[in-house]
C-alpha cells in the first residue's frame, strides 16, 4: 500500500489526509480563503499522526480542478512546495473525478454525472461511469474535458445519479429527475483513486503541477450581472 498525502481547496471546505499502510488520517474544515494560512500546518501535522516524514511518501495528490481559482492556485503551489524540497511525485487529480468517486463511495453509486457549483449561474460538470471500470468521459469532448455550462443545459442519462455540491445554488434547474447525492471532492476519495491513477502513470513533477481552471474568467461584467437580475425578475411569480 502506498504512502500518500492527499488535499484539496477547490471549494469553500478543506479536506486533507494521510495514508500509511492500512490506517487513513483526515481533516476537514473550512476553506476558502483560509485554506492559504492553514494548509501547510495541517498537512504537517497529519503527516506527524501518521509517523511519517514528507520525503518518505510515494506520491502527494492534490486537486486540480475546476473550482475556485484561489482554491486551486492554493493547492497547486502548495504541492509544488512540498514537492520541490522533497522530491516526492505529484499526482494531480480532477476534482470532478473525486466527486464521483466519493458517490460511489458513499452512496453505491456507479454512474454519476459529477457538478461543481461554478458560481455566475453556471457548473462545471463531467460523468463517470464505474460500470465499466473507470472513466466514461465528459458530457461532450474527448479525455474527460469537464464542461462548463448552464444548469438548464445538464443533461443526465437515464439511470445516472447527480452528485455534487450545486444542488442548494440551482435547484430544481438541475435535472430534477436524477437521484442527488450531496458530496464534495475529498481527500480521503483521491487517495482511493490514487493507486490506479498512480498504475496509470498520471504522477507529475513540481515544475507541471498546473491547474485546471476550465473558466478564464472570474467574475461578471456589469452588464452581464444586471441581465441576469433582469431575467431572475421576468421569470418570477407575480
Amino acid at each position: 500500500m502506498p504512502r500518500l498525502l492527499a488535499f484539496d481547496t477547490s471549494t469553500e471546505h478543506l479536506s486533507v489526509a494521510v495514508r500509511h499502510g492500512e490506517r487513513l488520517f483526515t481533516h476537514s474544515g473550512a476553506g476558502g480563503a483560509q485554506a492559504s494560512g492553514t494548509l501547510i500546518p495541517l498537512v504537517l501535522q497529519l503527516l506527524a499522526e501518521a509517523g511519517l516524514e514528507l520525503a518518505s511518501l510515494d506520491a502527494i495528490a492534490f486537486g486540480r480542478g475546476p473550482g475556485s481559482f484561489t482554491g486551486l492556485r492554493t493547492a497547486c503551489s502548495v504541492a509544488q512546495g512540498l514537492a520541490f524540497g522533497s522530491g516526492v511525485p505529484l499526482l494531480p487529480v480532477d476534482t470532478l473525478l473525486a466527486v464521483a468517486e466519493e458517490a460511489r463511495h458513499a452512496f453505491g453509486a456507479r454512474q454519476v454525472v459529477a457538478v461543481l457549483d461554478a458560481r455566475m449561474d453556471q457548473l462545471y460538470a463531467a460523468r463517470y461511469d464505474f460500470e465499466g471500470g473507470g472513466e466514461l468521459g465528459a458530457l461532450q469532448g474527448n479525455d474527460n474535458e469537464p464542461l462548463l455550462l448552464a444548469p438548464e443545459a445538464l443533461e443526465v442519462p437515464a439511470g445516472w445519479s447527480l452528485a455534487g455540491n450545486a444542488f442548494a445554488a440551482y435547484g430544481p434547474r438541475l435535472a430534477p429527475a436524477a437521484a442527488r447525492h450531496e458530496v464534495l471532492p475529498t481527500a480521503a476519495a483521491m487517495l482511493r483513486l490514487a493507486p490506479a491513477l498512480l498504475a496509470a502513470g498520471r504522477t507529475v513533477d513540481a515544475a507541471h503541477a498546473w491547474p485546471l481552471y476550465v473558466r478564464d474568467k472570474v467574475a461578471q461584467t456589469t452588464e452581464e450581472r444586471a441581465a441576469i437580475k433582469a431575467a431572475a425578475v421576468a421569470i418570477s411569480p407575480v
